[in-house]
């Protein structure tokens, strides 16, 4: 079923923070399987009491303890069984009504015009069709996977749907623009990539969020954004625009620009916007350490970005959070895959959550979705699932009834 909802945008819209531009070169190919842990257990000290415990398997039994604070016990599930859940009702507050839902139940398509006919893909639930517990809007990468990443079985990405599902919230999974290069991508906060579109991607997701907001009367803090490399960048330049909108962001291997266009890339977002940030230690596409990203062909044409601890201690800035984190976890299930899994949390009212992912590369994180190993973008973890880490995160952050 396809809709067209159309709305007078005013041009030019600012775009985001200290932000970066977005990298085309995804994983390899990939296959899904129900479970990857092994029945491994790590324990780490890292601090002065706190004890941090995490089920890393949905059924595996695998277990990882860390101590690493001031004596608190808090606890999080890395996967997709044991996640803060639902009764699938949303919240329950009209999914029984005969009132006509504003979208479909499950996969469907709508146009929303933006200087133009932009699609995006929606994901609705069959246990909140009305009034969802929240709103997440999934950024696919560049290179030109698009809205292919909403499959289920074939991208990490489309794991949101099974959260959905559980949960009861609503995914989207808008279109980007075509870059130059022919492939679809995002237009981010970098100045200096020469493979950019022209389009205003940050006013046409905010367009996307905003009418979603209207249709389903979600206020800011239930609608969050998430996405992957250049998606991911994406992601993090949508918050230098609008954080206002959003009640958090969550990124995988995505850095800030090095040198960003002005405005708000630069300046940065007028509020503090809670945030978790994955990043593979090993990933050159996106360099860990910072530099030309995704720069096959030489000549860093696709702009350079800073490192994932400069863009992790950006945040913490903009929280108002020390550097030294609250908590720390090491997750270790999939023996076989690139290293392990580290989670550094930074508490405060706007938090900062920070996970390493030891060995790895480029690929999205997931247990479901195996990604084939490549030179060119590296190995993936395996330890967590990116979607249910990212949901984990911002159900915290959801008011309290």
């Amino acid at each position: 079923m396809k809709m067209k909802l159309m709305r007078v945008v005013l041009a030019g819209c600012a775009f985001g923070l200290l932000l970066l531009a977005g990298c085309g070169a995804e994983s390899g190919t990939s296959s899904r399987v129900e479970d990857t842990g092994a029945g491994d257990s790590t324990e780490t000290d890292a601090g002065s009491g706190d004890t941090v415990e995490t089920d890393a398997g949905s059924g595996s039994g695998d277990t990882v303890e860390t101590d690493s604070g001031s004596g608190d016990t808090a606890e999080a599930d890395a996967d997709a069984g044991d996640t803060a859940t639902s009764d699938g009702s949303g919240d329950g507050s009209g999914d029984t009504t005969g009132v006509e839902p504003p979208h479909p139940i499950g996969i469907s398509d709508f146009t929303v015009f933006f200087g133009r006919d932009r699609t995006v893909r929606l994901y609705v639930p069959a246990s909140a069709p009305r009034s969802p517990r929240a709103l997440v809007v999934v950024l696919h990468g560049g290179g030109g996977e698009g809205l292919g990443v909403s499959e289920l079985g074939g991208h990490p990405l489309a794991e949101f749907r099974t959260v959905a599902d559980r949960e009861g919230i609503v995914i989207a999974y808008p279109e980007g623009s075509t870059a130059r290069d022919g492939r679809l991508g995002w237009t981010d906060c970098r100045s200096d990539n020469l493979q950019a579109s022209t389009d205003d991607d940050a006013g046409f997701l905010q367009t996307v969020v905003e009418t979603l907001a209207v249709d389903y009367d979600l206020p800011a803090e239930r609608r969050f954004m998430a996405g992957g490399s250049n998606g991911g960048q994406m992601t993090l330049a949508y918050a230098a625009v609008a954080a206002e909108t959003l009640g958090g962001i969550a990124t995988s291997n995505a850095n800030l620009p090095e040198a960003p266009r002005p405005g708000r890339c630069t300046d940065g977002p007028v509020r503090p916007i809670a945030a978790l940030l994955v990043h593979g230690g090993a990933d050159t596409v996106m360099p860990f350490e910072g530099g030309c990203v995704a720069n096959f062909g030489g000549g860093c044409a696709r702009g350079s970005v800073i490192g994932a601890e400069a863009t992790r201690d950006a945040f913490l800035l903009l929280n108002g959070l020390p550097n030294t984190p609250t908590t720390s976890l090491t997750v270790e299930v999939a023996p076989d895959d690139a290293g392990t899994a580290e989670r550094f949390v930074y508490a405060g009212p706007t938090p900062v959550v920070w996970w390493r992912m030891n060995g790895a590369g480029h690929p999205i994180a997931s247990r479901a979705i195996q990604t084939a190993t490549t030179a060119a973008a590296g190995a993936q973890n395996r330890d967590v699932e990116f979607a249910e880490i990212a949901w984990s995160f911002f159900a915290a952050q959801l008011p309290t009834p």
